[in-house]
């Protein structure tokens, strides 16, 4: 899902820019008004292993590239979307700049796919179908499934409007690829929810109120 430089236009990509530099400083705002230092580990933990779970790319035809996102875990753990921003922010700044995944010019367009819609979709996914579902890890499932999977339609999309790739071609090929990922991505976020609920129920900002 990282879009390399050159896939998109700069004019384009200097919008995705504006849009993600908006969310970046209100995921800022959301650090300094909510970031404990007995949150920064979690932080740390959940950058490395968002990190970590990227690095798993299978290549998907029209040179993009489909793997896990991990904004929702973010999002659900911390409390809210703008965490996602916030630690999705950090991992594609270094996945971009030190190791050349994803591309610089395109960077807003990786922030606001991933960091934005996905911790978005994800973070709200889960808070509706908590309180409908009273099972947190069910609406975890879900979350990551939905957060990862229009990402990746948003990213064909971002494609298509750009001019590399056919719309219906992108959305097969992204949206088939990211809809079976997503099964792996849902059920990394449930058990991981499931595993720090359960070894450090104090650090989550939202009470399960299931039985871990």
């Amino acid at each position: 899902m990282h879009i390399p430089d050159a896939f998109i236009p700069l004019t384009q990509a200097a919008v995705y820019w504006i849009v993600a530099l908006i969310f970046i400083a209100l995921s800022l705002r959301w650090a300094r008004q909510s970031m404990g230092e007995e949150k920064v580990p979690l932080v740390a933990v959940l950058a490395a292993g968002i990190f970590a779970i990227q690095a798993l790319n299978i290549p998907i035809p029209w040179g993009t590239s489909g793997h896990m996102v991990g904004a929702a875990l973010a999002a659900i753990v911390l409390g809210s979307p703008f965490a996602a921003v916030f630690v999705l922010t950090l991992v594609l700044l270094v996945q971009g700049v030190i190791f050349g995944d994803g591309g610089i010019t395109v960077m807003g367009a990786n922030i606001v796919n991933m960091g934005v819609i996905g911790g978005f979709v994800g973070y709200y996914t889960y808070t509706a179908l908590r309180g409908l579902t009273r099972n947190a890890y069910a609406a975890a499932f879900i979350a990551g499934w939905a957060s990862l999977f229009v990402s990746a339609i948003a990213c064909a999309f971002e494609l298509a409007i750009a001019g590399t790739f056919p719309l219906e071609l992108g959305l097969i090929s992204m949206g088939l690829y990211h809809a079976v990922i997503g099964g792996i991505e849902g059920g990394i976020t449930a058990i991981a929810l499931y595993l720090i609920a359960s070894a450090r129920p104090d650090i989550m900002e939202q009470p399960l109120g299931v039985s871990s």
